[in-house]
């Protein structure tokens, strides 16, 4: 018999280490998963290391160079604190003080629109926002249709984004002044919304993200509280309003779960305030009352930090996703199956 010859086994390659440059963003080498049974993604692991984990630090680096954009509209009624709940919001004097009519002044005859922009850094991070004031909403003796100014400004936005984007020679970068985010503040009455609430939502939730909150809910009791927030629910469910995150955009299960916990909070008890306090050796934002000093970043005093937590640190980017993905979209598709008029213009690339 002839004698078996063993194979020959031959050494493993060495895989290179990562460069010490290179921030750490996983801890081995990338194994792609298998997609189909062609000649892709068949699953095999990289020989050494190529670089594709800092994909996310260039995508860093090129946004915090360019910025951000945010723009959020408050809605309501004078004197329910939208300017002093949106300096509270981002800790600055980002909205302008709406002063009180004087005697002698005229009430507006029509709800005026207001923006003031301002440039905000925190952590290296830059981003422009726009405040949006509508004073003279639901302030006069007949309030028919006052939303109509709202929602054409609005639209007017998306037609100025619109008209910039078919431009034959566009801009590098188009300046974004699209409502991103319109804070809906209800009257603390404890009873049901008005007709005018429903009207406005029912109007404005097709073209922008609508969020309601109940404004100086301190105002009200535990229970009128917990009451009146049940009911607003069930008004809003009843008129097939849908305010922001909408159930059908959901992405995956995930997402499911925790806009579902924020629908069930929906709306936001809050109370604004840009006077600190001192309580229990702490400084803190608050209102003082007569028997003490009601937290504004307490979640047992109110729910702003939650309103916070959800509109700034984790839907912002989705609000604007959403924003430009579906609001925009349905109007941009709207205007170009009409004609619309536009013309498309020649200029130079900024």
């Amino acid at each position: 018999m002839s004698e078996i010859v063993p194979p020959e086994v031959r050494p493993k390659p060495v895989v290179p280490a990562k460069p010490s440059h290179v921030a750490p963003h996983s801890s081995g080498p990338f194994v792609p998963s298998p997609q189909g049974t062609g000649g892709e993604g068949r699953g095999s692991a990289l020989l050494g290391y190529i670089g594709i984990d800092t994909i996310i630090e260039q995508m860093r680096k090129k946004t915090m160079k360019t910025g951000f954009d945010f723009n959020i509209m408050v809605v309501g009624q004078s004197g329910l604190g939208k300017s002093t709940l949106v300096n509270t919001l981002f800790k600055s004097q980002v909205s302008r003080r709406t002063t009180s009519w004087s005697r002698d002044e005229k009430i507006p005859k029509t709800v005026e629109i207001k923006s003031v922009s301002h440039v905000i850094e925190e952590g290296g991070v830059k981003m422009k926002l726009t405040v949006v004031d509508t004073p003279g909403f639901g302030d006069q003796i007949n309030n028919e249709n006052c939303w109509e100014p709202i929602s054409k400004y609005i639209n007017e936005q998306y037609e100025k984004f619109l008209k910039e984007e078919v431009n034959i020679a566009r801009k590098k970068r188009i300046p974004d002044t699209r409502v991103h985010c319109c804070l809906y503040f209800i009257s603390p009455t404890g009873h049901s919304l008005r007709q005018l609430d429903i009207e406005f939502m029912k109007h404005l939730s097709r073209v922008v993200n609508i969020i309601p909150v109940i404004a100086k809910s301190d105002t009200l009791t535990l229970d009128e509280k917990t009451e009146f927030k049940q009911r607003v629910r069930k008004e809003l469910e009843a008129c097939g309003i849908e305010c922001y995150p909408q159930k059908e955009f959901d992405e995956d299960m995930e997402d499911k779960s925790d806009n579902d916990k924020i629908r069930e909070a929906m709306p936001f008890a809050v109370v604004g305030s840009d006077k600190e306090y001192q309580v229990n050796g702490k400084r803190v934002l608050g209102r003082k009352t007569a028997w003490g000093v009601v937290e504004v970043e307490n979640p047992n005093h109110c729910e702003f930090s939650l309103l916070r937590d959800f509109m700034i640190r984790s839907h912002l980017q989705d609000l604007k996703e959403v924003t430009h993905n579906i609001h925009y979209e349905t109007y941009r598709a709207k205007r170009l199956n009409d004609n619309g008029g536009l013309s498309f213009q020649t200029g130079a690339t900024v």
